[in-house]
């Protein structure tokens, strides 16, 4: 199937090959809230772009050989973030790649010096969606606490967004959206931040 993303400057449609082909081998970054969708999306625009794929919070429990949420319970928050900057500095010397961040990655300032090697994309969709999504996911260490997860949705989006917003390209997800409706909308998008051709 060919996919026609965005137009050139001559106002020829771009396609998936012939962006990838203009990303130079720059990876894509995908930042936002828990439940955004950054690994169901991120697969998708790897494949697309015929990119590798990486999750952050996977390759941490492959080499912690456990869960984020034993982390957390067992070596607490700022051991678990310790661990993401070392997997994002690792990370950042790939090219070719898209890689799905823990939401909390953009809290530290050191993390932006790797994420900004490439290109950030912020997956930003309402709290009240991201409460539905996560409704019956006990993974998730900052939800399982015992608090309303709505309201600490909303406050740490309040935290973060400030850190979300120096995102390179800011996908507004509007429900009912499907991953492959995102991620087209993603690559159509990627052309307008990118330095024109010639």
């Amino acid at each position: 199937m060919l996919w026609w993303v965005g137009t050139s400057s001559r106002g020829k449609p771009v396609t998936d090959a012939e962006l990838a082909k203009r990303l130079q081998g720059m990876n894509l970054y995908l930042i936002g809230m828990m439940g955004a969708g950054k690994s169901t999306v991120g697969q998708l625009l790897a494949q697309r772009l015929e990119y590798r794929f990486f999750d952050t919070d996977i390759l941490i429990e492959r080499v912690q050989q456990q869960s984020v949420a034993e982390i957390f319970q067992q070596a607490g928050e700022a051991y678990f973030r310790a661990l993401e900057t070392q997997v994002l500095a690792q990370l950042s010397a790939y090219t070719r790649s898209v890689i799905a961040t823990g939401g909390g990655i953009i809290l530290a300032q050191h993390n932006w010096s790797y994420l900004q090697e490439g290109l950030v994309i912020w997956l930003d969709v309402p709290v009240a969606e991201l409460a539905q999504r996560l409704e019956a996911d006990t993974t998730r260490p900052l939800l399982t606490n015992g608090t309303d997860p709505v309201a600490k949705l909303q406050s740490l989006f309040e935290a973060r967004s400030h850190r979300y917003a120096q995102a390179d390209l800011h996908i507004t997800i509007t429900p009912p959206a499907t991953p492959a409706t995102i991620a087209t909308q993603v690559l159509t998008q990627i052309p307008t931040v990118l330095k024109p051709i010639g």
